[in-house]
């Protein structure tokens, strides 16, 4: 199923009942430098968080940058639900099957021309950008782009190549285009691709350095996470979100609770209703043991 309304609401968190005074319903949690620890493990103590939360009847919805087929970090740690956002809110995948098995529920794509307008106007105003595609079960890349990612990728091309209408499994939908500096500060960068690309993309970052990853002009991990909330009755109210980069920034600030880890990108603290201790330290478990004391 591919989705592409438009979800008004997203970014923008409603007047209601204090958050706090809320029982949650459901945890959305970002993965790396929010649940994982550096070295990428989930921690005992979180293992332990989520699976109690769930069995309070919570749900827990992994919300993040990576694409489906990097999920294998988590996928002993879904318990009943299965389900992750991915790629930013590009796809909503079922991770049942295990690792290899996944399965798209739904898919947000990123419009060809849309992702070519965006290629043309980035060279245009960050001369030395290069580029890389991620789709639904693909991976693509520039010949000069860098070795950023665990994997080969598929292609080696233009960026233009790879989006053209019979480029490189154009049957399969574009989750996200990959866009890469080697020279320009991250957020300089990001604010200058906004600029540029304008309605044509969701533009953000979640990586370090400079390498912003283009999503469809109304997706994001806060209006992904908004449409399976409304398809399962819970209110933003009723959602608690953890981040700490600025692709999670809409995320917590539509969420009734949102929490800033302690490693959090300055942004990602303004947007956030609260803020809990670093990735390293079981942020994310120290809020959610709190929130079952209080409420369960």
């Amino acid at each position: 199923m591919r989705e592409n309304d438009r979800v008004t609401s997203a970014t923008t968190r409603q007047p209601g009942t204090p958050s706090a005074a809320v029982r949650p319903r459901l945890i959305a949690t970002d993965l790396d430098g929010t649940l994982l620890r550096d070295d990428k493990s989930v921690s005992p103590r979180t293992v332990a968080a989520l699976a109690a939360a769930e069995d309070a009847g919570v749900e827990v919805f992994f919300v993040t940058g990576r694409p489906a087929r990097w999920m294998d970090v988590v996928s002993d740690h879904v318990h009943g639900h299965g389900l992750a956002i991915c790629g930013n809110g590009a796809a909503v995948v079922d991770l049942h099957g295990g690792p290899g098995a996944h399965r798209f529920v739904k898919v947000r794509e990123l419009a060809r021309h849309n992702a070519l307008d965006a290629v043309r106007l980035l060279r245009e105003a960050a001369p030395g950008t290069v580029f890389a595609v991620e789709q639904t079960y693909g991976f693509h890349q520039e010949p000069d782009y860098p070795k950023l990612h665990m994997e080969t990728p598929d292609n080696l091309l233009p960026a233009e190549r790879l989006l053209a209408p019979d480029g490189p499994d154009a049957d399969q939908p574009v989750l996200k285009i990959l866009a890469y500096h080697p020279d320009l500060d991250p957020d300089a960068f990001l604010t200058l691709a906004r600029l540029a690309i304008g309605g044509r993309a969701n533009v953000t970052r979640s990586s370090p350095s400079a390498l912003l990853e283009l999503s469809g002009p109304d997706v994001s991990k806060a209006s992904t996470l908004a449409l399976c909330c409304a398809e399962r009755g819970i209110s933003h109210e009723e959602v608690v979100a953890f981040g700490d980069m600025p692709n999670d920034v809409e995320m917590l600030t539509w969420a009734g609770q949102s929490y800033a880890m302690g490693n959090a990108h300055p942004d990602v603290v303004a947007a956030a209703s609260g803020r809990t201790v670093a990735n390293n330290e079981d942020g994310v478990a120290v809020v959610i043991e709190q929130l079952l004391a209080d409420h369960f």
